[in-house]
């Protein structure tokens, strides 16, 4: 049976090794017919921690790892443009302390 791949957004990434994955689709009401909007959550193995918050990555299904991971991160899509503000922030002030001293 061959093993499903799908394409997803990380969405939290803070565990070791560990990737939160949504995969979002669309479905369309029985009755009315309109759209909805619904995503999938999947928990994915990264040996390498080589993806981050808001990275498009593929994923392909494998043996459970643990209780909730049943999937592994095949590569990289696409890297994030998410900017930290915060890091942005420090790193300014801390280039004002320099030109003061």
């Amino acid at each position: 049976m061959p093993k499903r791949v799908e394409i997803g957004v990380v969405t939290r990434d803070k565990t070791a090794k560990t990737r939160r994955v949504e995969i979002p689709r669309l479905v369309k009401h029985p009755k009315y017919g309109k759209f909805l909007r619904r995503r999938t959550i999947c928990y994915v193995h990264d040996e390498q921690n080589e993806s981050k918050l808001g990275d498009t990555v593929e994923i392909a299904e494998c043996r459970p790892m643990s209780r909730t991971k049943r999937w592994s991160l095949v590569r990289v899509v696409s890297k994030s443009r998410l900017v930290d503000v915060a890091a942005m922030r420090a790193a300014i002030r801390a280039e004002a302390e320099q030109e003061t001293l």
